[in-house]
């Protein structure tokens, strides 16, 4: 067998000791580590991929059986040819939620507690101690609406239950629920998601059905209160409708660690929204990332030797 890695965001180096135990979980596998042009030439006798493909070095490996991917959001991946074949698809779905919920409610509280108020006043807070004072509120008691009950949704609910918040989740697929919700809604529960949530925390990938969902009419059935929290892909939102229903006081607040467009332009109204904070999509980042995802490619190297379903298969013509 023949494994090749390829490095990058989220798996900047892979270590000699790394290199090795994946040697031996793929039972004396060659292992190569490749980039840049030189990744073509080893593809054409690799059976595994620890990293990214694009469409002229899946054109390449004629022998190619499963890709691990080194994000969660897999779409980057999902070009026709790769989709519509046979070859598996891993991620690291489950493994990241508790990062991005951390940073979901790092964002929040930067709003609900005046936090990024305060810190772009400066020294100057103080005199504007008692303006901050009345925008700030409290989450207890108020509803979460989690939109996809993945991992990250599940993160995020553990956290707003934390807060005396009220949990709602939606999800397209028969998902269980969690201690911390009733049940979970499907896909024909989006209004009641909407009309109920005080906090919306987007927690879904990027699909045809996700694309733009949350448009004006959307923002239209939300509560005017209602603050939107995301921080998976921000294609799912409309920029001008997002934008527009800040202005008009159809929601409160956005808190977004992504965007419609990547990287944000200076020009877009969402960066001197008073009632937006954002971060340049860095939700993904934690100390305890690529030893999570080594640790699932490697246990599922063991499991591909044994013939056993893997960890972390996306359904590549769904998405995730």
């Amino acid at each position: 067998m023949k494994i090749v890695i390829t490095p990058g965001l989220t798996l900047s180096t892979v270590g000699e000791d790394d290199v090795e135990r994946i040697r031996r979980a793929g039972g004396g596998a060659a292992v190569v580590v490749s980039e840049g042009d030189a990744v073509l030439n080893e593809m054409t006798d690799a059976e595994v991929v620890l990293g990214t493909v694009s469409r002229r070095t899946f054109a390449a490996a004629k022998k190619l059986r499963w890709v691990h991917a080194i994000a969660s959001g897999v779409d980057a991946y999902l070009f026709d040819e790769f989709k519509n074949s046979e070859v598996i698809l891993t991620c690291e779905k489950g493994l990241v939620g508790e990062h991005l919920a951390d940073h979901a409610f790092g964002l929040l509280l930067m709003l609900t507690r005046q936090l990024a108020a305060a810190a772009h006043l400066g020294p100057d807070a103080w005199n504007h101690r008692w303006e901050l004072r009345a925008k700030e509120f409290e989450l207890t008691g108020s509803t979460m609406g989690v939109f996809g009950f993945g991992g990250t949704g599940r993160a995020v609910a553990r956290r707003a239950a934390a807060f005396g918040m009220r949990v709602m989740a939606l999800d397209r697929d028969p998902v269980p629920a969690s201690p911390e919700v009733d049940g979970v809604l499907g896909s024909d529960g989006f209004d009641q998601l909407l009309a109920e949530s005080d906090v919306l925390s987007v927690c879904c990938p990027l699909t045809r059905e996700t694309r733009d969902l949350f448009d004006s009419e959307a923002f239209r059935r939300m509560r005017s209160n209602a603050i939107l929290v995301n921080v998976t892909r921000g294609e799912v939102m409309v920029e001008e409708d997002l934008v527009g229903a800040l202005l008009s006081g159809a929601i409160r607040g956005a808190a977004l660690d992504v965007a419609p467009r990547e990287p944000l332009p200076p020009d877009s109204p969402l960066w001197r929204l008073p009632q937006v904070v954002m971060s340049p999509h860095t939700a993904g980042a934690s100390q305890f990332r690529t030893a999570r995802n080594l640790d699932r490619f490697v246990g599922n190297l063991e499991k591909l030797r044994r013939g056993e379903p893997l960890e972390g298969v996306v359904d590549k013509q769904r998405g995730y």
